[in-house]
């Protein structure tokens, strides 16, 4: 089964009509997107949208075997003229089963929002699944006996998409996703890719024909990632971003509760607020069991107050202790710790503040602990695939 994307930009196109944003300004060339539009071996078209005919000219394609042509959200504005030749668009009614002359076989699948996704079936078994933009699928308990070889989302605006087909086996490692529906939340070009790789997804320019059923330029997941940066950088919130496409997500908040601490106590609950409903929480600094047992995916915030409960109990701002077996016995459990991260199968985002490029600090302990963090988050990211570091919101790539 073979698919060409006319188009693969969310609605309005990309860059939004008069829309003065820097990520419309830098989306020029490759990154410029017309509306989002497939066409399914030359006779299904998924979504029509104006000037497909241009767009499949400019893509070697024609649409004179277009035999059916469906929509999957609501068009606004005003009545779209159809061109000659192609069929009146329609839509599938949830939960039926089209079939057509060519011998592909299209299934509406419900949405949590308005509007239809498609998965397609193609004559030699091939399975694609085309959603909306804006949309998840409302329940997918049915699909999960096989799962689909290519499936076409709102990556960037839904995330949680790919969260409920991973959590119903309907997509695996060898699935290609490829985003459409692009819109200007994101700026284009590095920024999108990296985004988008770290959800297993990719983007790929307008007028580009992908064979279904071909892996090679799925991208891998990377197994470790360290986010660094210095406080309300947004570290959390990268880290976050980078498995809100995966299910069953144990996020590890190793700082505890702090009774009467008001302050502290919002920062939990922002926190908690962010992430989505789906994860599961555990309050523990014991790193190394769970990097050594399977499981869902870790999301460790943060490393900085593991490093405090380890100085903690080792007596590490007791100088006499600290110089009579502390600073030993805290190498010891930096040691287990990446031990630890080097030999864990889970995929694992963790989180530390970046410390020591600016005020020197005053006490002995502060400098001890600044010492200490700095060689954890060095030793840290020597066992991590990928590390950024979050300087005012943007994530800058020092390995990966």
């Amino acid at each position: 089964m073979e698919l060409t994307l006319l188009g693969t930009g969310a609605p309005a196109g990309l860059p939004r009509p008069d829309c003065p944003c820097a990520a419309c300004a830098a989306a020029l060339g490759p990154d410029a997107r017309a509306a989002t539009a497939v066409v399914v071996d030359g006779a299904l078209l998924l979504d029509l949208t104006p000037g497909a005919v241009f767009a499949a000219a400019r893509a070697g394609q024609s649409l004179g075997q277009v035999r059916q042509v469906l929509l999957s959200h609501p068009h606004n504005g005003p009545a779209m003229e159809v061109p000659a030749g192609l069929p009146q668009p329609g839509r599938v009614p949830d939960g039926r089963e089209l079939a057509l002359l060519t011998g592909h076989r299209v299934r509406a699948v419900a949405m949590d929002a308005p509007g239809t996704g498609y998965a397609v079936t193609g004559p030699d078994g091939q399975r694609l699944l085309y959603l909306p933009p804006g949309g998840a699928p409302a329940g997918l308990e049915e699909n999960g006996k096989d799962g689909y070889d290519m499936v076409l989302a709102d990556v960037v605006g839904r995330p949680d998409a790919l969260a409920k087909l991973r959590a119903v086996g309907a997509m695996g490692p060898a699935t290609d996703v490829i985003a459409v529906h692009l819109d200007h939340d994101v700026p284009p070009g590095a920024e999108l890719r990296r985004r988008l790789a770290a959800a297993g997804a990719r983007a790929v320019p307008d007028g580009t024909t992908l064979t279904v059923g071909v892996y090679e330029d799925v991208p891998d997941v990377p197994r470790r990632t360290l986010v660094l940066g210095g406080a309300r950088s947004g570290k959390s919130v990268e880290a976050e971003r980078r498995l809100e496409a995966f299910p069953d997500v144990l996020y590890v908040a190793t700082g505890g509760t702090r009774g009467g601490d008001g302050e502290w106590a919002a920062r939990v609950a922002t926190h908690r607020d962010r992430r989505p409903g789906s994860w599961r929480t555990a309050e523990t600094c014991d790193l190394v069991p769970l990097l050594a047992d399977d499981g869902p995916p870790l999301l460790i915030d943060c490393l900085s107050l593991w490093l405090t409960d380890a100085m903690d109990a080792v007596g590490a701002w007791d100088d006499a202790v600290w110089a009579d077996g502390g600073e030993r016995a805290l190498r010891e459990r930096v040691r287990e710790l990446t031990d630890a991260v080097r030999a864990t199968r889970r995929t694992v985002v963790t989180v530390s503040n970046e410390v020591g490029s600016g005020i020197v600090p005053a006490t002995a302990s502060g400098r001890r602990y600044r010492d200490e963090l700095g060689r954890l988050n060095a030793a840290f990211a020597g066992e991590c695939e990928h590390v950024v570091l979050v300087v005012a919101g943007q994530a800058v790539v020092l390995r990966g």
